[in-house]
């Protein structure tokens, strides 16, 4: 079954009184791979959401991410604060599969515009511990000379930095494939070097990832250890 059918299907055999629904993620974005799974948001008009379920329907790996029209946008709008909403992308990227009466035309529209007016501004208090982060990996990268320890500093490394730059730029972040997806456009040529910098951390030369991520520091105000400060909750 291909995708949008198994998709629509699973809405009707889940929930069959359900007033909408998308299809997201990469089967809706044209990005699909072998292993990719169909992304559907469900909006009920009450219980049993909000859930989120896994399962697997016609031989396609599904993930449900059932809600009402109020717990759509209260999920959205905690997620946006984070700058980083699944949410709001699969509905204003991804097919409207299902609207019985509106409901998913106007979360379509709201999502669309979410994503156009971008994230709320980074504040300077995360900038600094973005900052502190990257400047403790670094020195134990330098300081390692433990293989297996490497591997692990230098992937937290390319993370970091890539989350770094979104947030500086302005960009709704992301994780895992997305953070590569959301870089693309934000700093195009930085996934590559992050890349290069990994690989040549795995051949035992640490100075070409510790270079590109120093300059994406320095963008921030660069490294930071002395001085820096946290007040613990009370």
């Amino acid at each position: 079954m291909e995708a949008i059918g198994a998709a629509r299907a699973v809405v009707e055999g889940r929930h069959p009184g359900a007033r909408a629904a998308f299809l997201g993620g990469s089967a809706a974005t044209g990005r699909r791979t072998a292993t990719s799974d169909l992304d559907v948001v469900v909006l009920l008009h009450g219980a049993p959401a909000p859930y989120r379920e896994s399962l697997r329907y016609a031989g396609w790996p599904v993930e449900l991410f059932v809600h009402t029209e109020a717990t759509w946008h209260a999920y959205v709008e905690r997620e946006v604060r984070g700058r980083r909403s699944p949410l709001v992308w699969m509905c204003a990227e991804g097919l409207l599969i299902r609207d019985v009466d509106g409901l998913g035309a106007r979360l379509a529209a709201t999502a669309r515009q979410v994503v156009a007016a971008g994230p709320p501004p980074v504040s300077a208090e995360e900038v600094e511990d973005r900052r502190y982060a990257l400047t403790d990996l670094l020195d134990d990268l330098v300081g390692c000379d433990d293989q297996d320890e490497r591997l692990f500093i230098a992937t937290e490394l390319v993370t970091r930095t890539g989350q770094l730059a979104l947030a500086l730029e302005g960009s709704w972040l992301g994780g895992g494939k997305w953070l590569a997806r959301r870089l693309e456009p934000a700093a195009p040529a930085l996934a590559g070097r992050l890349h290069h910098g990994l690989r040549e951390v795995l051949d035992g030369r640490v100075e070409p990832l510790v270079r590109v991520v120093d300059e994406v520091v320095e963008q921030a105000g660069g490294r930071l250890w002395a001085g820096y400060r946290r007040d613990g909750v009370r």
